[in-house]
């Protein structure tokens, strides 16, 4: 096997920490498997690529024409940048859609958190990779269940988990079943005054999770603003609320994940307000103009995939800084437990509490 710079590989633009690695034992695995399995590069999808490690390590072995598919725009850029930085090329980034997948006759993926993402993308091969189409699932093991190979045997007859190696396991899995007529994503349900849409890799799916909710509570007593921003926005179910209590504004809807801006396109169609609200798929926020936007609306992770970092949020609240005019406002919920008041005081303003439930807190911050 070529001996390919794994330890070069970046997270950027991503958080980055001592902790926090642009590669895993898993990535090793499937790029093993790939190379042993001599199909053509034109034959290979990968998918959950998270920084460009499979991609890149099977272009440096001479595979071209690789398709690749990742839902973070953060992991769209950290490849580009570690190909550049390797001087790679020869590889088609895709959405997961037909073209990704169509003639793929190997599909390497490393497992989402997911079921319900793990389920579309399944589907997705089923539906449109060659009929002798293998799926190599993979991921560390600590985080692997046996539920993802029920969803893996719903749409593949064949699934043989294996030996786990490096506390890393692949799943091989082939015979692709038919796909129903209809996938099943997105799923749309209806909220008391809110249609919500989701694709599977939608955090939350199209329910309301609890720190959103508590967040549209607290709707009544925000500010107008002429431009608005759901930072993160999910499946939009913030951005649709904000629009519909507020006709005038103008909001932009953002998300880093493909899935969650997908979801959040198909919510503001489903309610009408696709004349108010614009979805963008980008990292936090960068394509907004610095000092332009009146008020912040955020409901931030507290995950960077399987590890729980506060790296993420902090990122948010510099893009809130950096997106606000002077005196606008940063509304934020979190778990209490967090106590970020003290981190948004510093980077954004004065800020005070709103609400408080016996789990999450409402901040209001104005940008000094």
């Amino acid at each position: 096997m070529p001996d390919f710079p794994y330890a070069r590989l970046r997270r950027r633009p991503d958080v980055e920490a001592e902790n926090l690695q642009a590669h895993d034992a898993t990535d090793l695995l499937l790029v093993e498997r790939a190379l042993d399995s001599d199909i053509p590069g034109a034959e290979i999808a990968v998918i959950g690529d998270e920084y460009g490690a499979i991609t890149l390590a099977l272009t440096d072995a001479g595979l071209t024409g690789i398709r690749v598919h990742q839902d973070l725009a953060t992991g769209r850029r950290a490849l580009a940048l570690n190909a550049e930085d390797l001087d790679l090329t020869g590889f088609v980034s895709h959405e997961l859609d037909s073209a990704l997948l169509a003639d793929a006759r190997l599909v390497l993926l490393q497992l989402p958190k997911s079921l319900a993402e793990l389920e579309e993308i399944v589907d997705a091969v089923a539906r449109w990779a060659a009929p002798d189409a293998v799926l190599v699932a993979g991921g560390r093991v600590k985080h692997m269940t046996l539920a993802q190979n029920e969803v893996l045997a719903r749409s593949l007859a064949s699934v043989q988990a294996q030996r786990a190696e490096r506390k890393s396991r692949l799943i091989v899995a082939s015979s692709p079943l038919p796909a129903p007529a209809s996938p099943p994503f997105p799923v749309t349900v209806q909220h008391e005054g809110l249609t919500l849409v989701a694709h599977g890799g939608a955090f939350a799916g199209a329910r309301l999770d609890i720190g959103t909710r508590v967040l549209l509570d607290a709707l009544g007593r925000m500010p107008t603003g002429e431009t608005v921003v759901d930072l993160g926005c999910g499946t939009g179910a913030l951005a649709v609320s904000y629009a519909i209590a507020h006709p005038g504004a103008h909001v932009i809807a953002t998300d880093r994940s493909a899935a969650a801006a997908a979801s959040a396109r198909a919510t503001v169609l489903a309610n009408g307000v696709d004349d108010r609200v614009t979805v963008t798929h980008d990292d936090a926020g960068s394509e907004i103009e610095t000092g332009s936007i009146d008020v912040v609306l955020l409901n931030p992770p507290f995950h960077l995939g399987t590890s729980v970092h506060t790296g993420a949020a902090t990122r948010l609240f510099e893009a809130a800084a950096r997106m606000l005019r002077p005196g606008g406002e940063l509304w934020t919920v979190y778990n209490s437990s967090l106590g970020y008041r003290a981190e948004l005081t510093r980077l954004i303003g004065t800020t005070e509490q709103v609400e408080r439930t016996p789990k999450f807190t409402v901040t209001r911050s104005v940008r000094r």
